[in-house]
């Protein structure tokens, strides 16, 4: 998949938006790019050199919103990935298209994969 740009807004613990995760780089929020494969989903923030990895084995399911982290996008979606790493169950989300089915259409992509 071609990388495309998008935004990054952190990771929660339990979906609690005050419980931020900050272990292996997933606590600084930015901009950046991200694609995906057959094996992971990749955020590539700017001014970093590794990306944030998010094993698609690990993934438990796949939620939308308009608020993540205490941070919301002018009322757009937000794409909440739920996956489980180190005995946590963690929310990483990613404000990646202004279109609800541009949103869709990534969900179905990656469970697909």
């Amino acid at each position: 998949m071609d990388k495309k740009r998008g935004h990054y807004l952190g990771t929660e613990i339990n979906k609690k938006w005050y419980k931020r995760y900050t272990g292996s780089g997933l606590f600084a929020r930015g901009r950046g790019q991200y694609w995906y494969d057959d094996n992971s989903f990749y955020f590539l923030r700017q001014l970093t050199e590794s990306p944030i990895v998010i094993p698609l084995e690990s993934i438990k399911q796949f939620e939308t919103g308009k608020w993540h982290c205490g941070r919301w996008c002018f009322g757009y979606d937000i794409l909440k990935i739920i996956w489980a790493k180190d005995g946590l169950i963690l929310s990483s989300g990613f404000f990646i298209a202004k279109d609800r089915a541009e949103n869709s259409k990534i969900i179905s992509e990656l469970k697909k994969v």
